[in-house]
């Protein structure tokens, strides 16, 4: 397993363009890729689990990845993070 803490640096938090982004980046991998924000813990390929985080500008959230390239999965997860999904 690889985890990673990633904050939120875009000002909007992760609303749903984010959230497509991201699943659209999670279906490169066929590691499992989790979130945790504060006590809830999601599936990252799952578009509604990412909303439902509630995750606002300067949160900190957790990946997590298990399988085969689960170190090429966080990486490019947190990626997405520090690019701000590429919104600005």
């Amino acid at each position: 397993m690889v985890e990673r803490l990633v904050k939120i640096i875009n000002r909007a938090g992760i609303h749903a363009r984010p959230a497509s982004v991201i699943v659209e980046k999670t279906k490169d991998f066929k590691s499992s890729i989790y979130f945790e924000h504060g006590s809830h813990k999601i599936n990252a390929k799952s578009i509604l689990g990412i909303i439902t985080l509630g995750a606002a500008y300067g949160s900190e959230i957790k990946i997590s990845a298990t399988g085969e390239d689960e170190q090429s999965a966080v990486d490019a997860i947190a990626r997405l993070f520090e690019t701000k999904f590429e919104e600005e």
